[in-house]
C-alpha cells in the first residue's frame, strides 16, 4: 500500500533533530526524502551514544529513517550544480542551517526560488528572522525550552529549573514545520505559486506555553505548581507505599470528588465543608493534601492502579521510558515499529503518531549513511558514471 505523500519530493538539509524530523515524518507518509549533508556527515552524526543494537547511532535513525542520503560540497561549483537541478526536481525544500550560512551557500529562498517557482521552502531558526537575535545561534534547550518561559514554569520556587530532554521541543517544531508545508501545498494546488515558510523554536516554545503566557499577556500569569499547595488537590502527584508515582489530572474536580473519596475510603470526606467544593479545597488544600498524601502512601502504585481505573478517575502512573516500551496500550496502536537493523538482525524506532487508517504511515528503511546513495540519486538525475567519476575527482561528491 503506497504512502499519502506518495510522488511529493523532498530535500532534507537539516542537521540535529527539528529539520531531519520533520522529514522523517513525511517520509513515514510515502514522500521520497533525500537527505543532503557535507561529505564529513551533519552535525548529529556522534553526538548521541551508540547503545543497544550493534552500536547503532539511534539519535541518527530516530531522526532520518525512510531516507536517501546525498552528501554534497556545496562549497563545490559542481556540487551546487547538481543540487540546483535536484531543486528543480524536487516539491519542498527544508533546512535549519543558520539564515546567514544558506546565504553563503546560495541555499537562501532568494536563489532556490527563481530556480523553482513552484518550490516549498521551509527553515527552522532559533529566534526568527526578524528583530535584535535573528543572527542569534540556538538549541531547542535554550531557544524554545528556556528562553520560552518553559523550564522556569515547570519548576518549584526554590529549586534549580529543570532540566529538557534531548530534542523534545525539536520534535514540537518539527510538527509545525510538517503542518506549514501541508497547507503551502494545498495553496500550491489552487495558485500554482510556491512558498517560503519559516517556523523558529522560540515561537514555538512560546505556543506550546501559550496558556501560561496568554496569562501573562492579560495581568494574571498562572504560578509554578507546588505540590504541597496545588489550588486543585485532584490535579496533583502524589506517591505510592512502594515509591512510586501517581499523576492526577481530576480538573473537573467536583465531577469527580465523590468518587474520589469512595477511592480513598474515606467517605466521610466527600461533605466536609472543608473540601465539598471546588473553592473550599483550594482555601484548604494544604490541609486535604496532607490527608491524600498519607492516604497514598499505604498502598503500592499496583493496588491504587487498581482502585483509581474501577472508579473511572482520570490519572495516569508515572512510566519511565524502558517501562513506555512494554505498555500493553503503546504496543496495541503502533508506536513502535521493527526494522532490519543496518549492522545485522532487527531494531525497533518510535513511529510518529498520526495514524493514518487506509494508508497508514510505515517504517521501512534505516537511517542512510553519510552519502550512501549519491550515485544511484545522480543516476536517476540522469547523470552519467563518466559524470559520477568526474565529480568524484572534483571531490563534489564521496
Amino acid at each position: 500500500m503506497s504512502g499519502l505523500l506518495e510522488g511529493l519530493k523532498v530535500i532534507d538539509m537539516g542537521h540535529l533533530a527539528a529539520i531531519p524530523a520533520a522529514g522523517a515524518t513525511l517520509a513515514d507518509w510515502g514522500a521520497e526524502v533525500i537527505k543532503v549533508e557535507p561529505l564529513s556527515g551533519e552535525m548529529a552524526r556522534g553526538t548521541t551514544r551508540t547503545v543497544g543494537v550493534a552500536g547503532v547511532d539511534w539519535g541518527v535513525q530516530l531522526m532520518n529513517r525512510n531516507k536517501k542520503g546525498l552528501a554534497l560540497d556545496l562549497k563545490n561549483e559542481s556540487a551546487r550544480d547538481i543540487f540546483y537541478r535536484l531543486v528543480e526536481r524536487s516539491d519542498v525544500f527544508m533546512a535549519n542551517y543558520e539564515t546567514s550560512a544558506l546565504r553563503k551557500l546560495k541555499a537562501d529562498y532568494a536563489t532556490l526560488g527563481k530556480l523553482n517557482p513552484r518550490l516549498i521552502y521551509a527553515s527552522v531558526t532559533a529566534y526568527g528572522t526578524e528583530g535584535p537575535d535573528r543572527d542569534e545561534r540556538g538549541l531547542d534547550y535554550s531557544a524554545a525550552w528556556a528562553r520560552g518561559g518553559m523550564q522556569y514554569i515547570i519548576g518549584e520556587p526554590g529549586l534549580p529549573p529543570r532540566p529538557q530532554r534531548p530534542a523534545m521541543m525539536d520534535r514540537v517544531t518539527a510538527a509545525h514545520v510538517v503542518s506549514g508545508i501541508l497547507a503551502a501545498l494545498i495553496h500550491r494546488d489552487k495558485t500554482g505559486q510556491g512558498q517560503e515558510l519559516e517556523v523558529s523554536l522560540f515561537h514555538t516554545g512560546v505556543w506550546t506555553l501559550s496558556s501560561d503566557i496568554q496569562a501573562a499577556l492579560v495581568g494574571s500569569p498562572l504560578p509554578q505548581h507546588q505540590h504541597a499547595n496545588a489550588s486543585n488537590p485532584l490535579a496533583n502527584f502524589y506517591r505510592t507505599k512502594d515509591d512510586r508515582w501517581f499523576m492526577m489530572v481530576m480538573i473537573q474536580s467536583d465531577l469527580f470528588w465523590p468518587d474520589f473519596c469512595r477511592v480513598i475510603e474515606r467517605p466521610d470526606l466527600e461533605h466536609d465543608p472543608r473540601f465539598n467544593t471546588l473553592n473550599a479545597r483550594a482555601l484548604n488544600c494544604e490541609e486535604l493534601i496532607r490527608i491524600i498524601d498519607e492516604i497514598f502512601a499505604t498502598k503500592t502504585m499496583a493496588e491504587w492502579d487498581k482502585r483509581l481505573r474501577e472508579h473511572h478517575c482520570m490519572y495516569s502512573r508515572v512510566q519511565t521510558p524502558l517501562e513506555v516500551t512494554t505498555d500493553p496500550q503503546a504496543l496495541a496502536n503502533g508506536f513502535f515499529a521493527e526494522i532490519d537493523n543496518p549492522n545485522g538482525g532487527k531494531m525497533t524506532l518510535v513511529t510518529t503518531p498520526v495514524r493514518f487508517f487506509q494508508d497508514p504511515a510505515s517504517v521501512r528503511t534505516p537511517a542512510p549513511e553519510v552519502g550512501q546513495h549519491t550515485e544511484e540519486i545522480l543516476l536517476d538525475m540522469g547523470y552519467t558514471w563518466d559524470d559520477i567519476a568526474r565529480f568524484k575527482e572534483q571531490k563534489a561528491i564521496p
